[in-house]
């Protein structure tokens, strides 16, 4: 038994894509121009022709369908590369079986077969034997869309076909799933049908014009045009050179290559996501030149994220700084076939055609949507149970889809069938999160263009704060719909008034209270020095301080107290500044407030770390939210607060002028980054308590040296 693939070697004049041409310029009524005539009556291809019987009564001129066309020259190809084939399919009883990459090609393969491959003496029937005909061939084609499409179906036509020496042609998408068992098993070959190379391109484009291009066509053209793509593109009534052009616009529109957007490197907010796909964009053009191994490459990653972060618009960047199509899908879009088989299909499409466009990124959206099968019930197990199947199979292929990166989106990671994130599947899951006050700059940035060029763009992402870059895309828009309207020009107070939907900015007095409060939460870190700052900022909302937490010191007993201390230190520092009766709830007032997070970490060092008077001792949550209240739990936990309170209240008091500048540096500006409040700290000489002044290791911020790797935020208002 031998495997053909048009990949191992081309036939440089393609004459059997002609004589297939040729055939079915007569069964359309072209036959005024044959493609080709050698003259040798001795070519095996010229007796082809002339075995044909169709009369030349149509003398005007019609044209074959490019898709068609396109068809015939693969098939041509395909058999003509399997050596006796050509001779053997006319005159004997090969089995033989055709892997068409795409299920919409199936039908054409077909037509050309039964059409083209054998003789005039040959009567076709699909899936049958009729006797009374001297010669019979067989020709059963599956696009695996219908119940039947099975390898336990048809077996039967099989055997008797066998019995009859018939020739027995197979046609599927996927013939191990489609065709008949005993089909597979007695075939002779195994055929698959090629790629749209230049030759065959330019071949088809002859057929359909009457000549071929003058123009060279592009490489990327060649690996990005569908078949269905030469349908829209290639006319009778077009020049050659004007159907190329046609064809790049087609394939344009498709969306295989969006060039329009913007590339990873434009983008802001997408964090480690950004940096992983630069580094497989560097990767896959390393892949493409040969200098680098498929099995070196990182082949699959999940993007998780609540809704509007911009995982559609990752997946797009990425092919685009990349330079390889996308082909992008979704669950939604395989399930929208009425049947299982539908569905099944779809999937098996969406993988297939990113096999032929590779290096490709293939795009799954709304991954959730298939479901656990570990979480499966009632009458829908089965039916998600061969969903959730094959999507494994296709996803464990590595081999089989080489220079396939497959990117699944989900906003419910915890939802997916825990198989799919194994090694070598979706084995990478990256959390978009969504963008922080730095990356909104930068997201309203690329969102305006040229617009508000000069402006400080920092308040409008403070006041656009916890929205998403879909969000942004959305005010911006308005924002100049709204100026256009007015026939003027963009302001930043349009953007604001957009991003704010009504809601009033702070007071100047509560402002204020907020940039003392987040103040005394960078004065506590900065003189503790077991944290890394990242920023402070005033909006709108409250107030937010962004610092980083060393691993190792966070695993201590130490390094927890600290944390608590750094909490209250948004407090001690209103105490010491303003009247209690003016003092702000803003640190109590929500489930993730500083007094929540400070009573929470207190609670676990004593009932679940063992770093407590209770010893050593974790209590499950059950027998926490019924005693909670008893004073052996709650006394030592207000004990812990309290004396991380005057640790806090302590080393703000000791660093009043140095708390003060940095207030009133915030509340004038709204946002400082880690630069600018080490460069303002570096001016005071920071205080551990009254006359004790911290070593200059852990002057302003330090670094331990330890990797900071955890975020923690402190929130007011």
């Amino acid at each position: 038994m031998t495997e053909n693939s048009s990949a191992k070697t081309k036939t440089p004049r393609d004459l059997l894509a002609r004589a297939f041409l040729d055939i079915l310029a007569r069964e359309v009524g072209d036959s005024s121009k044959p493609l080709l005539r050698s003259g040798d009556p001795n070519d095996p291809i010229e007796k082809l022709l002339d075995d044909l019987s169709t009369s030349d009564t149509n003398t005007s001129r019609k044209s074959i369908r490019p898709d068609l066309a396109a068809v015939a020259v693969l098939v041509a190809r395909a058999i003509e590369n399997e050596p006796g084939l050509v001779r053997n399919l006319r005159r004997g009883s090969p089995v033989v079986t055709i892997a068409a990459y795409l299920p919409d090609l199936v039908s054409l393969v077909g037509d050309v077969v039964k059409n083209c491959a054998f003789g005039p003496d040959t009567h076709v029937e699909e899936g049958r034997i009729n006797s009374a005909y001297d010669r019979t061939a067989v020709v059963i084609a599956r696009d695996g869309t219908a119940n039947d499409h099975k390898p336990d179906k048809g077996n039967d036509v099989i055997a008797a076909a066998l019995h009859a020496h018939c020739p027995i042609v197979g046609i599927a998408a996927d013939p191990r799933r489609h065709l008949p068992r005993d089909l597979m098993r007695a075939a002779e070959c195994h055929l698959v049908l090629g790629q749209i190379d230049a030759p065959a391109l330019a071949l088809v484009i002859e057929a359909v014009t009457g000549q071929p291009p003058a123009s060279p066509i592009d490489p990327d053209l060649l690996r990005t045009a569908d078949v269905a793509d030469l349908q829209l593109a290639l006319r009778r009534d077009r020049s050659p050179d004007e159907c190329l052009r046609r064809l790049r616009q087609v394939v344009k529109n498709r969306g295989l290559f969006d060039g329009d957007g913007p590339g990873l490197e434009e983008l802001a907010g997408y964090g480690e996501a950004r940096q992983w796909g630069l580094e497989l964009a560097a990767d896959l053009a390393a892949y493409r030149k040969g200098e680098l191994e498929w099995a070196a490459i990182e082949k699959g990653l999940l993007i998780a994220g609540p809704p509007g972060v911009g995982k559609t618009q990752f997946a797009k960047a990425l092919a685009k700084t990349a330079g390889v199509p996308i082909v992008a899908t979704s669950v939604a879009d395989w399930n929208a076939a009425s049947y299982l088989s539908g569905t099944l299909q779809a999937m098996r499409t969406a993988f297939s055609q990113a096999r032929r466009l590779a290096p490709s990124i293939l795009f799954i959206d709304e991954l959730d949507g298939i479901s656990d099968r570990a979480t499966l019930r009632g009458d829908y197990v089965e039916y998600w149970s061969q969903i959730v199947n094959l999507l494994l199979e296709l996803l464990a292929g590595v081999e089989d889809r080489p220079g396939v990166v497959v990117v699944g989106a989900t906003n419910h990671p915890d939802r997916i069938d825990a198989a799919v994130r194994r090694a070598g599947r979706l084995d990478r899951t990256i959390t978009i999160e969504k963008p922080s006050a730095e990356d909104l700059v930068g997201i309203i940035r690329f969102h305006l263009k040229n617009a508000l060029a000069e402006a400080d763009l920092m308040p409008a992402a403070l006041a656009a704060r916890g929205g998403t870059g879909a969000d942004v895309e959305a005010w911006v828009r308005r924002a100049k719909g709204k100026a256009r309207r007015a026939k003027r020009d963009l302001s930043l107070e349009d953007l604001l008034t957009e991003i704010r939907q009504g809601q009033k900015p702070l007071s100047p007095s509560l402002r204020r209270k907020c940039a003392y409060h987040e103040a005394g939460h960078v004065i506590v870190a900065a003189v503790l020095g077991v944290f890394k700052m990242r920023s402070v900022s005033v909006d709108d909302a409250g107030g937010v301080t962004t610092i980083e937490l060393d691993q190792g010191l966070a695993q201590t007993l130490g390094g927890c107290e600290s944390l608590i201390t750094m909490l209250l230190g948004g407090r001690a520092a209103e105490n010491a500044f303003f009247p209690p009766d003016e003092v702000t709830i803003g640190a109590g007032v929500s489930d993730d407030s500083d007094f929540a997070r400070a009573t929470k970490l207190a609670l676990d060092l004593e009932t679940k770390f063992g770093c407590g008077s209770l010893g050593i001792v974790r209590l499950p949550q059950r027998i926490l939210d019924m005693g909670f209240h008893d004073a052996l739990v709650i006394t030592p936990v207000k004990r812990r607060l309290d004396a991380c309170y005057e640790r806090a209240r302590d080393i703000v008091q000791s660093n009043k002028d140095t708390l003060l500048a940095l207030a009133s540096a915030l509340d004038e500006r709204g946002y400082l980054d880690r630069t600018e409040i080490e460069g303002l700290l570096a001016q005071y000489r920071l205080l551990a308590s009254t006359g004790s002044i911290v070593p200059d290791e852990n002057e302003a911020v330090s670094d331990t040296g330890t990797p900071m790797t955890s975020g923690a935020e402190s929130k007011s208002g």
